[in-house]
């Protein structure tokens, strides 16, 4: 039986002390940060007690695990304010397209933008999760430190066979193993948060201006061209930058930690020289990786375009599905949709291409030219001892093999640690190149839609004409009661195009007064919905002024009747939601009323009542989605509403029957129709003629419109006796072919 003297044996005991008291310390600091970000205790019940262990381990070493997922935090929801976002608005710049996509300056400032938005201020969730993420980053490089000698002890153990210090090593070795892996999952459960953390106050603030209240949703589809499916930019693009950005974060940090301990730590071993020989391998390898690193932040963004575009050509196909079928065109929308397939799969292999030469280079560089540098450093100290550092003393019974075993264990352990963190560093440039790709679409995004939210539209280069969207001159004022247009032009807005927009109205001088019901007509395409989609802003108007009420007293009902998501309650107070409606002390008694007066009664029967959810659009008929929309007018009462042929599939009877009670309950009406039967329902006809943009307007009822009409009729009763007479004629050909046969 092997025995060690009194000596050894205090020394034992001191090291397992020493080792027992730096495990524990890292147990109870790991511990310690997890509960400073558990966000709040989870509710108990009385009654109820916690369903397993499981859930209460999970509460004490898993922060913010118990939040709800239908109930998001408060937090979450709130608005961002109008002086935040004029606070803002510096920082967001229009994007020239010749700007380089790459890690530069601008992608700096790019990113330096986008961060008052993610981390507004070092008090916010965000914030204390990066503090506690670096808490853990450190801990896990001391953990490794401790791990590297204790690796190197065990080995000197194992050489010189002492069998009770090498158990003993083995016993520390696995204490040491529990705060290791409680570290390393910690540190990719915070990354996950702060990666969460970022996207959602990216997405809430683009939601705040996407959906402003000047429609910057409509505009950045109608009126710019600078964003081509935006729908791609906020749930994909805004996803991944916030991913990328929480992972470089860890492989930037630890690795620059890592590099500064472990060069402190083996500085001791390998003496200076070998601390410059690293220094040079670092910057050698550094400036050859640059000069042969593609422009993947480039490469990163044309991929994310052409993802949109094909997400962008599925979306058309199940948008417009039934009038596809109808003309009978799967086979173009086959080949449009593998076209443009196949233009991501072509770039997306040109990616692989590139990155399998770059990979090559990369690994052969850091994996095999830094092993052999490395164990040449860790050879220093044996070959050269008089150039390493400070030679550290043999206890009492090591001999100089165990010893320089030990050393050269350690520092290879070192070496590898530090190896790995210097190619995490290379590596890590080629995320911060993809980086730079996310940031610059992320960027151009918020660019665009801080510039629709002031009003700032941009034309194509060198545009010429009249009307270009950076010529807007109109005036509007919303506090008018009534509709008034003085000398306003009604165009077509043209982004992009370097002619200008298309002139349908020319000159507009009419006004609407209260109690005095407008109906406009006119041939297709002469701007009779042009009028309307001034009226609502979501046209500009580029000179002359508009005078109309305030955004809660007119209600617009378009042409293509709307459905929403949710309850048949909601279809019908739409866009309230049902709480406003209970603010507002309103009733289902009173929603019944108004199904009864547009003939809908049957509706909440026949679909299982009010709190009922379906897909609406497919449930309705064509006629039962137009009174869905008058309904939501009786609902909502305003003093004005425009309506755009949101009647042309109800009938007659019924509709005359709506358009009398609109009246009755005091709503002046703008009526877009080519129904004569609705003459009768208004008191002045604009007519556009859509020659040059002239028009004339004539008052209901006088003896000049009654003399229009009666043209009208005998204009219709002269095609009628020609369809008599090509009907005669039709039936005598008939005759006379029978009789040949």
């Amino acid at each position: 039986m092997q025995t060690f003297s009194k000596p050894l044996q205090e020394s034992v005991a001191s090291l397992l002390a020493q080792r027992k008291a730096q495990v524990v310390g890292a147990a109870a600091l790991s511990f310690a940060a997890t509960l400073l970000i558990t966000s709040r205790k989870p509710k108990t019940s009385k009654d109820h007690h916690l369903h397993s262990k499981n859930q209460a381990l999970e509460r004490v070493l898993i922060p913010f695990s118990q939040q709800s997922l239908q109930k998001p935090p408060k937090a979450l929801l709130a608005q961002t304010t109008l002086e935040t976002i004029r606070q803002h608005k510096q920082f967001f710049k229009p994007v020239e397209n010749v700007q380089k996509v790459g890690v530069n300056n601008e992608f700096l400032r790019q990113l330096k933008a986008i961060f008052k938005i993610i981390l507004p201020t070092f008090r916010t969730k965000e914030a204390l999760l990066i503090i506690l993420h670096s808490i853990f980053l450190v801990l896990r490089t001391w953990l490794s430190v401790v791990v590297a000698r204790l690796d190197g002890r065990i080995v000197k153990n194992l050489v010189a066979a002492n069998g009770r210090a090498f158990a003993l090593s083995l016993v520390e070795w696995f204490a040491i193993a529990i705060p290791a892996t409680y570290t390393n999952s910690m540190i990719r459960y915070l990354q996950s948060k702060l990666s969460i953390g970022f996207r959602t106050r990216l997405t809430r603030y683009v939601h705040d201006l996407y959906l402003d209240d000047k429609n910057a949703f409509y505009r950045i589809i109608n009126l710019d061209n600078r964003i081509q499916g935006a729908d791609q930019f906020i749930t994909t693009d805004i996803a991944k930058f916030c991913d990328t950005l929480a992972s470089l974060y860890s492989n930037l940090a630890k690795p620059m930690l890592d590099t500064v301990i472990f060069n402190y730590q083996l500085t001791k071993s390998i003496g200076a020289a070998g601390m410059v020989g690293l220094f040079v391998n670092y910057i050698i390898t550094a400036r050859l990786l640059r000069a042969v690193t593609p422009s993947f932040g480039k490469l990163a963004a044309i991929e994310a375009k052409l993802e949109g575009d094909f997400r962008g050509a599925h979306t058309r196909l199940i948008t417009n599905a039934e009038e596809i079928a109808f003309y009978n065109g799967a086979e173009l929308e086959h080949s449009i949709l593998n076209r443009t397939y196949l233009r991501l799969i072509s770039h997306i292999n040109s990616i692989y291409k590139i990155r399998i030469t770059y990979n090559m280079f990369e690994d052969f560089l850091i994996k095999y030219v830094w092993s052999a540098f490395g164990l040449g450093m860790c050879a220093i100290p044996v070959f050269l001892p008089e150039w390493a550092g400070a030679v550290v003393p043999l206890k009492d019974g090591d001999s100089p093999e165990s010893g320089r075993t030990k050393g050269f264990i350690t520092n290879k352990r070192l070496m590898i640690s530090l190896s790995d963190a210097g190619g995490r560093m290379m590596y890590s440039y080629k995320e911060l190149a993809e980086l730079a790709g996310y940031t610059s679409r992320v960027y151009n995004l918020l660019s665009v839609l801080h510039s629709l939210h002031s009003d700032e539209f941009q034309s194509a280069k060198d545009a010429e004409g009249e009307y270009t969207l950076d010529k807007i001159k109109g005036k509007i004022n919303e506090d008018y009661n009534g509709i008034k247009f003085e000398h306003a032009p009604i165009v077509t807005p043209a982004p992009g195009s370097d002619r200008g927009g298309e002139l349908l109205v020319k000159d507009l001088n009419i006004t609407v007064k209260p109690g005095e019901h407008l109906l406009i007509t006119g041939p297709n395409g002469v701007g009779k919905t042009a009028i309307a989609r001034v009226i609502a802003g979501l046209w500009p108007l580029f000179s002359g002024s508009l005078s109309k009420p305030d955004i809660e007293d007119i209600f617009y009902i378009p042409q293509r009747p709307y459905l929403s998501l949710g309850t048949l309650r909601d279809q019908v107070i739409y866009p309230h939601s049902h709480e406003d409606m209970l603010r507002e002390g309103r009733t289902d008694k009173e929603l019944f009323e108004i199904l009864e007066v547009v003939h809908l009664a049957y509706i909440p029967d026949r679909e299982g009542g009010w709190e009922t959810k379906k897909e609406w659009k497919d449930v309705f008929s064509g006629g039962e989605k137009q009174r869905m929309g008058m309904a939501r007018m009786f609902y909502h009462q305003p003093k004005f509403a425009v309506l755009d042929e949101c009647t042309s599939a109800v009938s007659t009877d019924v509709e005359g029957l709506m358009y009398s009670h609109a009246k009755d309950t005091g709503i002046t009406l703008i009526t877009i129709s080519h129904r004569p039967a609705l003459f009768k329902y208004h008191r002045h006809l604009l007519r556009l003629n859509g020659e040059k943009g002239t028009w004339e307007t004539e008052t209901i009822g006088t003896k000049e419109q009654q003399m229009s009409l009666d043209k009208e009729i005998q204009a219709l009763q002269s095609q009628l006796k020609e369809v008599e007479t090509m009907r005669t004629r039709l039936q005598a050909i008939d005759t006379e072919l029978s009789l040949k046969v």
